[in-house]
């Protein structure tokens, strides 16, 4: 998969996207201009230790992304994340190839961008209280809606216990509780 940022702001939020791209094994694609520095400590802080292990790309502009990525390619598509998309974003069938886009922080993806891709705009379903979630928050949802749909393909299912084993801690739980 690939999650492609136009124009992020917040250092702490692409940071925090950049950690779930690595835990997922997702490609980072950035479109300029952004609104911080790439070495900032704010952005190593919220992508701790992984930002090193995240395969990211960054772009000039918009259509230096799409003639380096889409080109040429029919079966990968550009999914746009917007408020202002008919579409919900479970209602998508996304492919191993397919870019999810997100926009700014302040004003989403401009609408000159969104009015080219409108078979492919997607929401998240919220009150009308809200203008928009969190950036990382809404990456995440959509990514592993994304992810669910292939069966999370060579992602690691079932966790282990550091200490013990779930058998031994379900048998104790059962004597406490009988006491």
């Amino acid at each position: 998969m690939n999650i492609v940022l136009h124009q992020p702001e917040i250092p702490a939020n692409t940071g925090n996207i950049g950690r779930t791209c690595v835990a997922t094994g997702t490609v980072l694609h950035l479109i300029e201009p952004l609104g911080f520095r790439l070495t900032g400590k704010e952005l190593r802080r919220a992508g701790m230790d992984y930002w090193e292990q995240l395969d990211v790309r960054r772009y000039m502009n918009f259509e230096e992304f799409v003639e380096k990525n889409l080109a040429g390619r029919p079966d990968a598509r550009l999914w746009m994340a917007t408020t202002k998309a008919r579409r919900v974003y479970t209602q998508a069938r996304f492919g191993t190839d397919d870019f999810i886009m997100f926009g700014r922080e302040s004003a989403g993806i401009p609408e000159e961008i969104l009015v080219d891709y409108e078979e492919t705009c997607i929401r998240i379903p919220m009150l009308d209280r809200i203008r928009s979630l969190n950036l990382s928050n809404s990456v995440s949802i959509v990514l592993y809606e994304a992810l669910r749909q292939h069966d999370f393909a060579g992602m690691q299912l079932a966790g282990a216990l550091h200490h013990g084993q779930w058998e031994n801690i379900l048998a104790v739980e059962k004597t406490d509780r009988s006491v």
